[in-house]
This record gives structure tokens, sequence and C-alpha cells, in this order.
């Protein structure tokens, strides 16, 4: 397998039936599913997209011709050693603009479409709407390390316990202790402390070191395990401290479509600095000596007023 390639753990069915023939898609009339297989490269198996040249973009890819014809994707040209896969031949630049005609009068069902995605569009706008689809599988939200396996919610959760080990809690409210020797040691690290089922949903709890301007500190952060516009129907509350000290925090959950990264460096969450964090943590300040608490509710819509009232998971 390609080292940057992504790993799915759902099944999506084949667009083959076991007779070898073409399996038409919801949406997609069986005329239109064999000029779509003309479309699609034959190494990845990826739609391709104009210009259909030998610069065809498809995603970040374009297309390839060889002087018989055959076509693939530029992302697959060293793959196959500048080789057509079918002839052999040397691959070339010929742009095909039958190709791209022949493109521009399709309508194609998302490719997302086996997993619940309704939508039918032009085949060049096919493109945007898939890399924003809310049916598009999510990638791992594990902090510890880049990971590139992706997939539902629940396969994820599975992924995340038995591949990460990480700690499975029910519940709504949490108690950790965090303690860390040689704290001045770790200048930029990330750890995923636990993974929450609540309101049948669930949430990961994240705690990270890392230098904010000249000053070290450590941010803690909530993350919603499913789309933004979900998320925003929770709310949660963090407090770090330690020997009767402590910051509090509130705020709403970030979707896991925002990775770990992009809500460090957008601060959404509470943050302590290191100085602070050894300074409740009491005796010589050589050791990190954290309680990270906190819990998660939802908001309730309120008809008669249009406000919101929270109700508290005990």
């Amino acid at each position: 397998m390609d080292e940057e390639a992504t790993i799915l753990l759902h099944h999506h069915p084949s667009t083959k039936t076991h007779g070898g023939e073409a399996a038409v898609p919801p949406g997609m009339s069986p005329a239109a599913t064999s000029v779509h297989e003309l479309l699609e490269c034959p190494v990845c198996t990826n739609s391709m997209y104009p210009p259909i040249h030998q610069r065809l973009l498809l995603m970040n890819s374009r297309l390839l011709q060889c002087r018989n014809g055959h076509t693939l994707c530029s992302a697959c040209k060293t793959r196959v050693h500048n080789r057509c896969p079918t002839c052999r031949q040397e691959l070339g630049d010929i742009r095909c603009l039958a190709l791209e005609k022949v493109a521009e009068s399709l309508e194609l069902p998302c490719k997302y479409s086996s997993l619940g995605c309704p939508e039918i569009f032009p085949y060049y706008s096919k493109l945007k709407h898939e890399s924003q689809c809310n049916f598009r599988p999510y990638n791992c939200p594990y902090a510890g390390s880049e990971c590139s396996v992706a997939g539902d919610i629940p396969s994820l959760v599975t992924h995340l316990r038995d591949d990460h080990k990480v700690d499975m809690h029910s519940g709504c409210t949490f108690n950790h202790r965090y303690v860390k020797s040689n704290p001045r040691e770790v200048e930029n690290a990330t750890w995923m402390l636990t993974v929450f089922n609540c309101f049948g949903q669930y949430f990961c709890l994240h705690f990270e070191a890392f230098q904010l301007g000249m000053a070290p500190v450590y941010m803690a952060f909530l993350r919603f395990m499913g789309d933004e516009n979900e998320a925003r129907n929770f709310s949660y509350s963090l407090e770090v401290g330690a020997n009767g000290r402590k910051l509090i925090w509130e705020g709403t959950p970030r979707s896991i479509r925002d990775s770990h990264r992009k809500v460090r460096d957008s601060h959404d969450g509470l943050i302590i600095q290191r100085n602070m964090a050894l300074f409740f943590s009491g005796g010589d300040r050589k050791e990190l000596k954290l309680r990270v608490t906190g819990r998660i509710w939802k908001e309730q819509q309120n008809p008669e007023s249009g406000t919101c009232i929270p109700n508290i998971c005990t």
C-alpha cells in the first residue's frame, strides 16, 4: 500500500457485479455509467478531471495519455514508472479535448452515495462537493501520532480503543489526574486522555504541551466525534488545577473534522502556562501534578422563548 494512502474502515460497495459488469449507481443511467468508467483512472480508480490532456486535474492529479489514447491520472504516473499500464507505451502530454467535452455533459452522484449521500452534480462540480460532503469518512482523531485511518464514527471508536489503546468512559462528567515527571523537558507533545460516550455521542479529551510565543503552555480541550453542526448542540466545562487552585474554561466542543493541531492553533480551549501549572502542582515544581475535571451537557431549545436550556447528564 502507498505510504500516504488512507485506510478506510468502512466497506464501499463495488461498482462491478459478480459477472464483471458495471453496476449502475442510484440516479445514474447505464450510458452515464459507461462514460464515467472512461473517466476513471485504471490505476487508482479515482475520477479524472480536466484539463483532460496529460494534465487533467483529479483531486490533486492530472490526466495523462499515452500514444495509443489510454489515460490515467498524473498522481499514478510515478507508480507505473511513466509507462502506460495498459500497453506499456511511454506516457505523453497529449490533451484529450473530446473526453473533456464528454465529461462536461455528465451528471453524477456523489462518490459517497453508498454511504447515504443523495446528491447529484455536474461532473466538474462533484469534486468540490465531495471535499465537504457530510457523508465523507472521518479521519482518525488520535493526536499522539499522525494516523492515516479513516472511517465512520463507530469504526473509529473501535479503532481508538483497540489500536491506540485510548481509555473509554461512559458518562458526561470526568475527573483525571495528570502526572508528568520532568515536565520542562517536554516542549511539544499531545495526548488523548479519554473518549467519552455521552448522550449517545462520542467526545475526545485532549491535553497538549506547546510553545505560545515564548511561553511553554498546556492546553486542554474537547472534540466532538461528528460534524460541526451537531457539535454546536453541546457545551462543556473544564477545570485544571491542584491544591485548591484551578482555572476554569467553558466552550463548545470542536468537530473532529478540525484536526487537533487546528484546534490548538486557534487556542480554543483551556490554556495554562507551564510555570503556573507547576505552581499549582506544589512541591519543588519539578513534577507536574494536575487534576483535569469537567462535564458535558446538551443545549436544549426552549420552544417558547427560543433560548437554550442546558440539559446536564448526570
